[in-house]
């Protein structure tokens, strides 16, 4: 609970958790879109998990006490396992604190399958397993599939100052600079919806992962964070705004009656 309480915490806050600089693989992985579940922080949603299992204490029947710590339990476990499956294999990056959270949630897993009430009638593992997993399982799909746009997908309408701004930014030799993994550079095209095909982004991991060889433009221009942006000969390693980027490009937007 205290750790799940401490990144949630931070989470809330909008700052890093400790040893989580720019860039980093928790890094990565806190600002994934998997990071938030119902527009809250996924170590929110921990937190309540942690606590239920603790209030499970307080279930003075043996058999209704030992169930409802299984549920959670597994339910925990399985969504844990998700995700340090998508961290790794999808972000291609680790977090400390994620991984010691699924840790955890397996050492509390197993200790509740050994501690299973010897008394339980008609009890057996394999019809057990069937009629638990299920839900869970199905829900981690579900989830999965709204996670990566497969179902509830929602398009972000046309900005025509957006896409000016993209435009003149090309146009006047600005440079955005960013990999495909990471999660900031995702943020800084999301703010310019369907207009951030315009934008005079260049890719520094064309391979497609955290550990391949960065693009020799991206070494060559002294790249060492994303997004990194050039505009007027600044360079700028952030998430940038619409009216900041106007602001440093020299940028007005045109007139409404404008063409």
């Amino acid at each position: 609970m205290l750790l799940a309480g401490y990144m949630a915490w931070t989470a809330f806050g909008g700052e890093s958790v400790k040893g989580c600089g720019i860039g980093s693989g928790c890094d990565i992985v806190l600002s994934s879109e998997w990071s938030k579940f119902l527009g809250m922080p996924t170590a929110f949603w921990g937190f309540l998990t942690y606590a239920a299992l603790a209030g499970t204490a307080y279930v003075k029947r043996v058999d209704k006490h030992w169930q409802y710590a299984w549920a959670l339990s597994l339910f925990g476990l399985l969504y844990s396992a998700y995700l340090t499956t998508v961290a790794l294999a999808v972000l291609h990056a680790a977090c400390p604190y994620c991984l010691t959270s699924f840790g955890l949630m397996l050492a509390t897993f197993i200790l509740v399958a050994w501690q299973r009430p010897a008394n339980l009638p008609g009890f057996s593992w394999p019809n057990w397993l069937l009629k638990t997993a299920a839900v869970p399982l199905v829900f981690i799909l579900i989830l999965h599939l709204s996670y990566t746009g497969v179902i509830g997908g929602v398009s972000t309408p046309d900005n025509p100052i957006a896409r000016a701004l993209a435009d003149h930014l090309t146009k006047t030799g600005a440079r955005f600079y960013g990999a495909n993994w990471c999660p900031h550079c995702k943020d800084q095209k999301y703010i310019f919806g369907t207009a951030a095909t315009r934008l005079p982004y260049i890719e520094c991991s064309p391979q497609g992962g955290q550990r391949t060889p960065t693009a020799k433009v991206c070494v060559d221009a002294g790249v060492n964070s994303y997004p990194t942006w050039f505009i007027n000969g600044e360079k700028i390693e952030e998430v940038m705004t619409i009216d900041r980027l106007a602001a440093k490009s020299g940028f007005t937007a045109p007139s409404p009656g404008a063409k």
